[in-house]
């Protein structure tokens, strides 16, 4: 009767959260892949600057390789994000009178990080491929 209705019903609602909820995991878990324009750039720049990777000296290779003026706020709120991800790691350098004392955080690239850069080349490179107008040869 009735109750087997409701045990129905509760059921279904049950998996319907249960569905929705594995659908926000996934949804968080590509999330975590997902990589923006700058947070490309910066764990490019981290990769180039190898152990010199810190928060000024990114800022200032952000200027001269892809002339994007941050504020050192902008900078560290994306590393912050990167590293939340798992795409780098930082750790602490050591002190200098220069900083008066305060120590540097040195970011270097995680596994994760290189293969979410893997990714998004590869992505775009498929994209670019696609379309036979916009070729990727150098321009002249």
């Amino acid at each position: 009767g009735t109750g087997a209705i409701t045990y129905f019903i509760y059921k279904r609602e049950q998996n319907v959260i249960s569905f929705l909820y594995l659908l926000y995991l996934i949804e968080i878990e590509m999330g975590k892949e997902h990589l923006g324009e700058l947070e490309e750039l910066v764990l490019l720049l981290i990769i180039m600057l190898k152990d010199d990777a810190y928060g000024l000296a990114i800022r200032k290779a952000l200027k001269k390789e892809a002339n994007r003026t941050l504020t050192i706020g902008a900078v560290h709120g994306t590393v912050n994000r990167l590293e939340r991800k798992g795409f780098v790691e930082s750790t602490l350098g050591g002190v200098t009178e220069a900083r008066g004392g305060r120590r540097k955080r040195i970011f270097t690239i995680t596994n994760l990080g290189r293969k979410a850069l893997e990714q998004s080349r590869d992505l775009k490179v498929s994209l670019w491929q696609q379309i036979p107008e916009l070729s990727l040869s150098p321009k002249l």
